[in-house]
């Protein structure tokens, strides 16, 4: 028999074929054999035995799905049978959807997705009833921020917030047939991850491409991101430039507050929860980089969303709630207001890069606002006199110092120790590296050796 629309011939087994499996779970579901080449012809596995316990186990972990496994055998050799039976969900494989058409598998993005998914359960994503989560699991605190941000922006009176939590839900059409829909869960619940992997907000200080110096993973309801998540980066992530007009100290960011609270807040919003992956916001000396997984409306490009454009929400209820609590906009306006926000303090406008599902925005940082220790790194330290070698040394060296004073900004009482486990150096050069710090003025040790804690000069621990 050939492969056809319900067959799949591989002669060995390799893990990206659970995309095949998720293709047939999404389409009329199909059998692969493992063992059996293009012509359909029994060549056999060594490691039948052995991948009979594996498949199983990946195919539930990678896909959520449970499929019929068997070892065969014909004319002394082994091969393995996988019977994918259609799902009555959308399947997803690392946040792809797949498809058997034929006899060729499809990735399905952007509206053959959203219709994919509309076909297969009637109800947009977040529409979506939950069984095992109620209003009494629901936290208290995001409902407290809710009703606070709310009254706070004037889009909801008092007398519409001093109401049940169920009465409260049920305004702001979180709730049907008396269940909570997967948009409350995400919400208000503390454990957004009940519903779906992957709901959550990371963000990561880096320096250069690859060096990851400090991160945090804000796990809770999507209010309590969105509460904390702005703060956290200007206190922890970001410093300000430190000058003085006519004695009054004046704090000026690289990166408009307004313009990372909006892309934050629309990636939040408008972000496809389905595919189960962060929300991600990397900071750099001189970039915010913010991503999230989305899928437009039909024709548009990012070319429409740098224009006035309508505002046509994928999480409608998501973005209903943030709307309300005075996160975001409701006519198009977010982008336009980015731009705006990043005009003022003289930067430029941020960049939106659209691949596959995935959108980015980049912001690069203003220049004249990056403060005295961002920019040591300065070639000018490298006079044209020194030695290719030594150039090599002295910048090995500034980088590790750019380093310590990374690690310092996000944890002041840091040791030794543990700078030189995330470096990756000995303590003795930490030490060496600290000492030379501080001689050139750019951090300082407050209190004892310890209990003490390391600052950066110039710039406040907040």
């Amino acid at each position: 028999m050939s492969e056809n629309q319900n067959v799949e011939y591989k002669e060995t087994w390799r893990t990206e074929y659970l995309k095949w499996i998720c293709g047939f779970a999404n389409a009329q579901g199909g059998t692969i054999y493992i063992g059996v080449n293009d012509k359909g012809e029994v060549v056999g596995l060594r490691d039948a035995a052995k991948l009979m316990e594996d498949i199983p186990n990946q195919i539930q972990s990678g896909l959520g799905v449970v499929a019929e496994v068997d070892k065969l055998t014909k004319c002394g050799l082994e091969y393995i049978e996988i019977k994918v039976k259609p799902s009555t969900y959308p399947v997803s494989y690392h946040g792809e959807f797949h498809y058997r058409s034929g006899s060729t598998k499809q990735q399905l993005t952007g509206m053959a997705l959203s219709e994919f998914i509309m076909r297969k359960t009637g109800f947009r994503w977040e529409d979506v009833t939950v069984d095992d989560v109620t209003v009494d699991d629901l936290d208290g605190e995001s409902f407290k921020i809710f009703r606070r941000e709310a009254l706070r922006s004037n889009r909801m009176t008092r007398e519409d917030l001093e109401v049940s939590n169920e009465e409260l839900l049920s305004k702001l059409h979180l709730m049907a047939d008396g269940k909570l829909k997967r948009s409350a869960v995400l919400l208000f619940h503390s454990d957004p991850s009940r519903i779906q992997v992957g709901s959550f907000v990371k963000i990561g200080r880096f320096s250069g491409e690859v060096d990851l110096l400090y991160q945090d993973t804000l796990e809770d309801s999507l209010i309590k991101i969105a509460d904390k998540v702005i703060d956290l980066i200007y206190l922890k992530y970001l410093k300000a430039k430190i000058t003085y007009e006519h004695d009054r100290r004046v704090e000026t960011y690289p990166f408009a507050r307004d313009a990372i609270r909006e892309a934050v807040y629309n990636a939040i919003a408008h972000n496809c929860y389905m595919f189960g992956t962060p929300i991600q916001i990397r900071i750099e000396n001189e970039a915010i980089i913010i991503s999230n997984r989305c899928i437009l409306p039909e024709g548009w490009t990012v070319d429409t969303l740098m224009q006035p454009h309508e505002s046509i929400p994928y999480n409608e209820n998501i973005a209903n709630a943030f709307y309300y609590a005075g996160y975001i906009e409701t006519w198009g306006r977010g982008i336009q207001k980015i731009c705006k926000a990043c005009a003022e303090i003289g930067a430029d406008n941020p960049r939106y890069e659209l691949i596959g599902n995935g959108l980015r925005v980049h912001f690069a940082a203003l220049k004249s606002a990056l403060s005295e220790v961002s920019q040591v790194e300065n070639e000018k330290e490298l006079g044209e006199s020194t030695s290719s070698s030594q150039k090599t040394s002295l910048k090995t060296s500034l980088k590790t110092s750019l380093k310590i004073v990374e690690l310092i900004r996000g944890n002041g009482e840091i040791t030794f120790q543990e700078m030189a486990n995330i470096i990756g150096i000995d303590r003795r050069n930490i030490a060496r590296q600290i000492k030379t710090l501080q001689a050139k003025g750019l951090i300082r040790r407050v209190g004892p050796a310890k209990g003490g804690h390391w600052e950066v000069i110039g710039e406040d621990n907040k």
